[in-house]
């Protein structure tokens, strides 16, 4: 066995497989310049690998055969169709991670903080929506709390276009983690035939999300009237500290006054306590 162990270490390597698009590190550090430039994501010299992996599906759907001819061809083309795949670029490097009910702990305090506001139509915000979870998680949560027909509108955003389509559409599997069987019951149709083991956000939740692509760096944010709660979970940990800084003066701003900021389990925003205080556990409260 040793000399079995001993052969298998000291074998000659295969063959180098050649990388189906040209990506030098200059290629890598121009992406890390432009998704900073175009969505604040902050990418670390160790993701040049997840870089490669994701944009060389986006390279096989486009006739350029380098990242050099491609980053190229994106920044000299503004027009619709250069926007057009500025979006399918962003699309390709957000990184999409969510299940209802996700930090459950979040929803609790809302459910409570929604029982105290009773009987005043109130705004709330998940800036980051993903594929949906998150914001029929508050839309259940609101029912629950204040009663079908509860005068809760919610603003449904992200980044990415894809996973916002997948939110608005409201079907998921059956099995999807994070919802209870109670949950299940009240809050959605179950497919049959073709549909058979996916599941669909009743209309009296869908009705109560309105969804829209938005940019945290876009300037200026116009969002309505202010809201009463934002989520913004698991967002800033992207961003490096101007950027936090600059997103959450925006946040500031959007918000009433008391109104709560939900953030993600390891986003920590004591040194802005011009702006927000901590009420509990990474929820924060407008100063």
């Amino acid at each position: 066995m040793n000399d079995l162990l001993s052969a298998s270490r000291t074998a000659p390597a295969g063959p180098a497989v050649t990388p189906e698009f040209s990506f030098s590190s200059a290629d890598f550090d121009r992406v890390r310049e432009l998704i900073y430039q175009r969505a604040g994501i902050s990418l670390h010299a160790g993701k040049q690998a997840m870089v490669y992996s994701r944009l060389s599906r986006r390279l096989r759907e486009t006739p350029h055969r380098s990242f050099g001819a491609y980053l190229q061809w994106l920044q000299a083309n503004t027009g619709p169709a250069g926007e057009a795949e500025w979006q399918e670029f962003v699309n390709c490097l957000t990184t999409n991670l969510t299940a209802f009910f996700r930090e459950d702990h979040h929803f609790q305090a809302l459910a409570a903080d929604l029982s105290a506001r009773a009987g005043r139509p109130l705004r709330i915000w998940c800036s980051a929506a993903s594929t949906g979870e998150e914001p029929y998680s508050i839309a259940m949560t609101a029912i629950e709390a204040l009663g079908a027909g509860a005068p809760v509108r919610i603003l449904a955003s992200d980044i990415d276009t894809k996973v916002l389509a997948v939110a608005q559409r409201g079907v998921y599997e059956a099995g999807s983690r994070g919802l209870s069987a109670e949950r299940l019951q009240r809050h959605f149709l179950r497919g049959k035939g073709a549909n058979a083991g996916f599941i669909r956000a009743k209309p009296e939740l869908a009705k109560m999300i309105d969804f829209r692509p938005f940019n945290l760096m876009s300037r200026p944010w116009s969002l309505g009237e202010p809201f009463d709660i934002v989520f913004c979970r698991n967002v800033m940990i992207y961003f490096d500290n101007p950027t936090q800084r600059q997103v959450l003066q925006q946040m500031h701003a959007v918000l009433k006054p008391g109104g709560l900021l939900y953030v993600g389990h390891s986003e920590n925003f004591t040194d802005v306590r011009d702006l927000f205080q901590l009420r509990g556990k990474t929820i924060y409260q407008r100063v």
